[in-house]
């Protein structure tokens, strides 16, 4: 996913990818940009686990995120460009975030306090597909970078019971449990879901080694 910056949905493979596990320890030139990261990844991947695959089109039940009838309720950002550039993990201030950040608080009883700090909207996109299980394209047409933060009721039931223990609590076991996250970032962002089809890019896995080649 992160060497050719795909979603889990669009990566078509054996079932073992989902079981395996590696370390990998490698070192980056400084100065490396995204793309060029990206690319060292594709070339151990082939190299060391044997990785072949092609792209193909594969049609998808979508949500679309849009500006609402009232308009966006997202604040641009004010945090400086320099401070974007560290790579280091979310910095807080007095128990608030201080700096560039995408943070997700969960309690027990389901209820949820996303904060985000000079982020683009594909944040907001991908928390919305992991709750919602199903691809979120960003329709917006809103390009810059915001800071914003959502109140919501997040669904605990995908996660399953921990093992020796009771499952958590429902979500709407709490006195007040608040909208669910669609209805959350209509009321407080401003933005809706609007269901729809697209084709995107799916990697399809041709072949891959679950054992890499010796170091």
């Amino acid at each position: 996913m992160t060497a050719y910056d795909m979603k889990e949905y669009q990566v078509n493979g054996p079932g073992w990818l989902d079981t395996e596990r590696y370390d990998i320890l490698v070192k980056l030139p400084a100065g490396a940009t995204k793309k060029q990261v990206n690319a060292m990844w594709q070339s151990l991947l082939a190299e060391r686990f044997g990785l072949m695959l092609h792209h193909e089109p594969k049609e998808f039940q979508v949500e679309e995120l849009v500006v609402g009838k009232n308009g966006a309720k997202l604040k641009e950002t004010a945090v400086d460009p320099a401070a974007e550039l560290d790579p280091g993990p979310p910095k807080f201030k007095d128990g608030e975030l201080s700096g560039p950040g995408f943070v997700t608080t969960i309690m027990a009883n389901g209820q949820a306090h996303t904060v985000a700090k000079a982020q683009t909207l594909s944040r907001l996109t991908t928390l919305l597909g992991g709750q919602l299980h199903r691809p979120v394209l960003d329709k917006t047409g809103l390009t810059g970078k915001f800071d914003f933060g959502i109140e919501f009721k997040m669904d605990l039931r995908r996660f399953g019971p921990p093992q020796g223990g009771p499952g958590p609590a429902p979500a709407d076991s709490a006195a007040d449990p608040g909208p669910d996250l669609v209805a959350a970032i209509e009321q407080q962002l401003g933005l809706k879901l609007v269901s729809a089809k697209a084709k995107l890019d799916v990697l399809v896995i041709d072949k891959a080694e679950k054992v890499p080649t010796d170091n």
